[in-house]
């Protein structure tokens, strides 16, 4: 694949972000921020400090959700892996090109994102997210927002 590609985060699945969140805290993580996706769900992101790696907190908010679904089915644990990537239309063509099926595709307000599906032979479900120039609006300093600081564009190296 020829577009720059990280780790942004990795997700975690729990019932309530109050009762998983000590253990990040224990382990040294900082609380970057905590938000609700229109009462469906509520996200939050720990950091291990500056340009460190992160985690994410997903909770129900409501009582059927995709969310709900998956803990019902697995419990608590490890959701998906959140991949940055510089261009998210050059992965999804490396990916089809490698038979891997991309299962949803949307574009918002700052972002875009696309899903494949955990039957992969990983048995993980990966998000890749392009971030828009405008998605650094309204929300922390980059510092705290981005891996390192900046996102990736098509012209970085990872």
């Amino acid at each position: 694949m020829e577009t720059p590609i990280r780790v942004d985060h990795t997700g975690i699945a729990v019932e309530a972000i109050s009762d998983a969140e000590p253990v990040l805290f224990a382990l040294g993580c900082r609380k970057l921020t905590e938000d609700s996706v229109e009462g469906r769900f509520r996200w939050a992101q720990y950091d291990f400090g500056r340009d460190a790696s992160r985690l994410e907190l997903i909770a129900p908010e409501a009582e059927e959700t995709f969310l709900t679904d998956f803990l019902d089915e697995y419990g608590p644990g490890l959701h998906h892996v959140t991949l940055e990537v510089a261009d998210i239309d050059a992965a999804i063509e490396a990916l089809e090109a490698a038979d891997i099926d991309v299962v949803d595709y949307a574009e918002f307000s700052g972002w875009t994102e696309a899903f494949l599906s955990p039957a992969n032979p990983t048995g993980t479900l990966f998000q890749l997210m392009e971030y828009h120039d405008d998605y650094a609006d309204g929300r922390p300093p980059a510092d705290d927002l981005y891996v390192d600081g900046t996102r990736l564009t098509p012209s970085e190296e990872p």
